[in-house]
Formats: C-alpha cells, structure tokens, sequence
C-alpha cells in the first residue's frame, strides 16, 4: 500500500535558496508538537562519491523506520540531496542501490504518523526514485528565472520587491533594475544582499542607485550592464572609471568593446531609428514590446531575434529612453566610432586604454 500524498514532501529546483526555505517550512510545520528529540531527524544529502550516498539513502531508511522512544509522531527531512541527476556518482551501482533500497521502503509504506520530507536542485524524473516521489509526494518546483531571456529582469522585479518590503526597504525603479541585474536570479543571493542593505542604510529606507553600486559587488555580467547604462546617460567618467577598473584586472580590450560598448551604441541606434516617425511607448515594456510586435514583418525583420524567434525587445526598451538625447545621426556616428575603435584594437596596435577612452569620449560628448 502507497503512502499517503500527505506523508511525503517533495520540495525540489534549481533556486536552492527557496527550496532551503520552503523544505524548512515544511520541516518544521509538520513536526510534531511536544516531541522529545527522537521525534525529528535531519539527514545530510550532499556527498562526494557513491558510498556516501549509499550511506546516506542508508541512514534515511533507519530514521523512518526508527520509531521515538516514548511513541508518538515523527518526521525526517534527506536534506539538499545531490545524487537524484545524471552525473557520474547518481549513476554509480552503490548509488542505485541505496535510491531502490529507499524506493522500496516508501513504496511499503510509512506509519500513519510519519512525515518524510526531501529537497534537492537536481532531480532526475526518469529514474524510479524520482518518478515514485513526482507521483506519490506533495510535490513543490522552484526553479530560477532563466537569465538568458528576454526581460528576465523585469520580470524578477515584482519578486524582489516584496522579498525587499520584508525589511521595509523600498526601491525605485532604476536602482531596482540594477540591483536585479547584479545580483542575478538565485534567491538566497538576494536575501543576502537585502539584509546588507538593510543594515547599511540603517533608519533610511529608500535604496538609490548609488547605494545599490556601493554595497552590490559587480559581477562580469554587472560590469557590462553598468558600462553600458553609464554611456546610455552619457556618464563618460563613470564608463571610463569601469573601463579602467576593467583593464586593471587584465580584461582585454576587444572583449569590452565587443559586450559593453558595440551592443550598447546599436541598441540606442535601433532604438532611435524605431521612434523615428512612429510612437512607441517607452515606459512599459509590455506596451513596448506589442508595440513592436504589431509592427509589419518587413519592418522588424533587421532588429535583434531572439533564438526562439521573435525581436529580442528587451534592450531596446532599455536603450529607448535614452535614445532620444542622442539623436540618430549621432549614433549613426557612434557606430562609426565604433567600428573605427574595434578596428584599431585588432589591427593596429595601438595604446588600448586610449582607444578606448577616446570612442567613450566620442559617444558622450
């Protein structure tokens, strides 16, 4: 006879951060009340090698078969478990041995007052454990936003917004754009960089770019978004103080003018070529995005596509507020800068510092 759904807690993703949370949640709203320390049991799912998950699948079984010493209920969590995937210690006899040995434990079914729960990021639905956990358990997914997406930050915003409203701390839209663009999509980051900011403003409450740029660390992915949204302000001395930061670390020329520069310059010139005898609104990216869409095939066939088709709209819309204090024949100038500078960098060997502090000049003057 199968277990009942309520028995066992299936909490699993790729936001480990969440799935720690929820699974604690879990642990600890179905913990028996009064219990004595025998009533609750945490065991370990990380492991390096397959005897170790062999152990651990080992110890799991024990703790649900091992009843409190003065009765009652009990519930154990296999916590963070991380050999339910395809890679080499998950496919490991010894590793198989132990998920079937567990397979076959819940499948004999767990006393009426025995609670199971177990989290991991990996989860493999084509193996026998996993297909039985997918079916029979109360089954929670929490998976990160995929960064590759369009106007993933957007859509991450709301998100961190409220996890932001639990220490009272409000952003607006600029400095919540940036801090999602240099913190990324794993949850745990998140909190963890609210609580220092949290802490940093101490009775202030508003979080403002300059704060966010202070106390966020720049990742890769940060530092060419900080670039470009410095040219797109027309920020010279903070392009050129990241350029130089950039340097100093041993990056090459080419690589920041080929990520940060180039695609900058050619979503401001897009931007403004697509405003240029059209209203396209540029303070919602939805609207922005329809917009856009609703355009005839022909006349949105050369802007960037996504891979699974479609105009990639996104740094368009980011690109779109700014467009206008260029003016196209600037950018279209800019371009050419560009193109000189990216030149001048691959072929001719000249000061790279300078290259690229005189396109940055270019641009923003």
């Amino acid at each position: 006879m199968l277990s009942r759904v309520s028995q066992i807690h299936v909490i699993v993703g790729t936001d480990e951060g969440t799935v720690s949370e929820e699974a604690l949640k879990v642990f600890n709203r179905y913990k028996p009340e009064g219990g004595d320390d025998f009533s609750t049991e945490i065991i370990g799912g990380v492991v390096s090698n397959a005897a170790d998950a062999l152990s651990a699948c080992g110890n799991t079984i024990e703790a649900l078969q091992t009843l409190p010493f003065f009765g009652g209920g009990k519930t154990v969590w296999f916590k963070n478990v991380t050999f339910l995937g395809a890679d080499k210690t998950s496919q490991a006899e010894a590793t198989k041995d132990g998920a079937e040995a567990l397979l076959k434990c819940l499948q004999d079914g767990l006393p009426d007052d025995i609670h199971f729960v177990i989290s991991c990021s990996v989860f493999n639905k084509a193996r026998s454990l996993c297909k039985f956990l997918s079916k029979s358990g109360d089954f929670q997914t929490f998976d990160k936003m995929d960064a590759s997406r369009d106007g993933w930050q957007e859509k991450m915003m709301p998100g961190v917004r409220k996890l932001a409203t639990e220490h009272g701390l409000i952003f607006d839209h600029e400095a919540m754009l940036l801090f999602v663009t240099l913190v990324g999509v794993d949850t745990r980051q998140i909190r963890m960089e609210l609580e220092k900011m949290d802490i940093y403003l101490g009775d202030r409450r508003e979080v403002t770019v300059d704060d966010v740029r202070l106390m966020v660390p720049l990742s890769h992915a940060g530092v060419v978004f900080e670039i470009g949204h410095a040219i797109q302000k027309k920020n010279g001395a903070r392009a050129l103080e990241l350029i130089d930061q950039q340097l100093a670390r041993k990056e090459s020329a080419v690589g920041i003018i080929r990520a940060a520069i180039i695609p900058t310059v050619r979503n401001l010139f897009m931007a403004a070529a697509l405003s240029e005898g059209r209203k396209i609104p540029n303070s919602n990216y939805n609207q922005f995005g329809a917009a856009i869409n609703a355009m005839p095939e022909r006349e949105r066939a050369w802007l960037p596509q996504k891979k699974a088709g479609g105009v990639n709209a996104y740094p368009l819309f980011l690109a779109s507020a700014s467009a206008a204090k260029f003016g196209l024949p600037k950018l279209r100038r800019a371009m050419q800068s560009c193109l000189e500078a990216d030149h001048c960098l691959v072929t001719r060997g000249l000061d790279d510092r300078m290259v690229l502090h005189r396109l940055i000049v270019t641009i923003c003057n």
